[in-house]
């Protein structure tokens, strides 16, 4: 009798969502098209050649074409030294948050609790290292600042240093959690960021036990921030919840005895909307 021959699939995993592909459906040249994209970030809103190389670990003749290329096609302009993104990058999450379910059921209710409050609201997705801004509100009468932590759409912000991050890292797994820290060691960025990685596995830990956290000055001085779980179908965290704050004009106290509930019972709502 004869034995059937075995065919051992190559795939190739991504490091951030964990999804698979077989080898022959993967399409290098898109890959590498996004990461010179990718390079671009709110650090560096200009790039030349020998930059996009260094952060995509191409060759410079291979960025220089990908750079070429996405200028073409309109995604990039170039001053002959720089490159830029365009606003037709704007597209794509344009796209984004007109088909997405969350952003659209959000936005009334973080209008109402601006309303409420006169203070700004947000509703944060995980993206690897990053927390992503896909839905926030604005008070109408805010004179202190436009844009406390630069919550605009779109703003990415690194998860570990904010309340919405930790919230989101709260309620991963163990394992994931600390492949997590491996993959992204925890970076300082003010005096009060958590940087010990067993000091920050406990307060997820806290975290995940009271439902909530408060964060303070972790990302940027004078700047704090209180978060909830968003939860979807079987009970599972989508997404963050999260109202920022300077700490000039609320106290940690004002945020947990008033704003907290407030939190909470949008949280509810959203949970059975989804």
């Amino acid at each position: 009798m004869e034995e059937a021959a075995e065919t051992k699939e190559k795939r190739l995993q991504h490091k951030d969502n964990k999804k698979t592909i077989r080898h022959e459906d993967f399409v290098a040249g898109i890959s590498k098209g996004m990461a010179i994209l990718d390079s671009f970030g709110t650090d560096r809103h200009r790039l030349n050649i020998t930059m996009a190389a260094e952060r995509t670990g191409m060759t410079r003749a291979a960025a220089r074409r990908h750079l070429l290329t996405l200028e073409y096609l309109g995604y990039l302009e170039s001053d002959g030294h720089y490159f830029y993104l365009t606003p037709k990058i704007l597209k794509f999450s344009g796209s984004y948050l007109g088909g997405a379910h969350l952003p659209k059921i959000s936005q009334p209710l973080l209008n109402l609790l601006t309303n409420q409050t006169s203070l700004i609201f947000s509703v944060m997705v995980l993206d690897g290292y990053e927390a992503i801004t896909i839905a926030r509100s604005a008070a109408h009468q805010q004179t202190d600042r436009v844009n406390p932590y630069g919550l605009h759409l779109g703003n990415r912000l690194p998860a570990h240093a904010t309340s919405a991050g930790k919230i989101l890292l709260a309620y991963l797994d163990d394992q994931e959690q600390c492949e997590w820290l491996n993959q992204y060691p925890l970076q300082r960025l003010t005096k009060y960021t958590h940087t010990n990685n067993e000091t920050f596995l406990a307060l997820l830990h806290e975290t995940r036990e009271q439902g909530w956290c408060y964060s303070c000055e972790e990302h940027e001085l004078g700047v704090h921030a209180l978060a909830v779980p968003i939860y979807g179908q079987q009970l599972k965290v989508i997404a963050a919840l999260n109202i920022v704050s300077p700490t000039m004009r609320t106290t940690k106290e004002y945020l947990i005895q008033h704003i907290l509930p407030l939190l909470q019972e949008t949280a509810r709502e959203l949970r059975n909307i989804l």
